[in-house]
């Protein structure tokens, strides 16, 4: 990763995750296949849905017979994070335009938002719409090429986890955070351990008493305030 914020430097750095997202894509295509899903429908929900993990709840649910009404309020909790990450960038396209925003405010993922992060530190804190946006974009049709092979491969292969297909996101992530560790210069490693540290039985033990979907909102709030004070108590 560098300083440069141009379309062709957006695609390389947003390799490294592309495979992320392809492990964890095949795998709900599976997912929506065995439900009983057809490849167009299941591709579908990634286009228009593109709600990463929540698609797989929303599969579930669906499979129960769950009311319409409660299924989007629980896609809606699920993703609620995006709002909070959504307005971070934000500010950082100020002078784009509304449709501009909402573009890559609606393409916006975990992943995405946390490469963005990264970037900053290279850039002296900024960010251009074209990289930001090839970004997001490779991300969503990553996604949804993704979901379709997943859906045609979903009659061969009844469980993706005998593929290691579920860890595929979780790997990411961890190389997501060792990447933010060792270039984020504005704050201090021992700072950036000290959260990580806390965040971790707060998760483990958090799961004991919360669901994991509203877990993930609460400790993600929770993380975002530790890690103010402590950089301002410390650094």
């Amino acid at each position: 990763m560098d300083d440069s914020l141009s379309v062709e430097t957006a695609v390389k750095d947003t390799l490294p995750t592309v495979f992320g997202y392809i492990g964890i894509g095949i795998s709900f295509g599976i997912v929506a296949a065995s439900a009983g899903m057809s490849v167009l429908m299941a591709t579908l929900m990634s286009l228009i849905v593109y709600a990463g993990s929540a698609q797989f709840i929303l599969v579930s649910l669906l499979v129960i017979g769950t009311p319409i009404v409660s299924i989007a309020l629980s896609v809606f909790l699920v993703n609620s994070r995006m709002i909070l990450m959504s307005m971070t960038t934000a500010n950082f396209f100020k002078e784009n335009s509304l449709f501009e925003n909402i573009l890559l405010g609606s393409l916006i993922t975990d992943e995405s938002f946390a490469l963005s992060m990264n970037k900053l530190n290279y850039t002296d804190g900024k960010l251009t719409f074209k990289w930001f946006n090839t970004v997001n974009v490779m991300a969503y049709l990553v996604w949804a090429v993704s979901t379709a092979v997943g859906a045609m491969l979903g009659k061969i292969i009844s469980d993706p986890e005998k593929l290691g297909l579920d860890f595929a996101l979780v790997a990411m992530f961890i190389g997501l955070l060792y990447l933010q560790l060792i270039s984020d210069k504005s704050i201090s490693l021992k700072v950036q351990l000290i959260v990580v540290g806390i965040m971790l039985p707060l998760v483990y033990f958090g799961l004991i008493f919360i669901s994991s979907d509203l877990l993930i909102l609460i400790v993600t709030l929770i993380g975002c305030t530790i890690g103010v004070i402590l950089k301002h108590a410390i650094n």
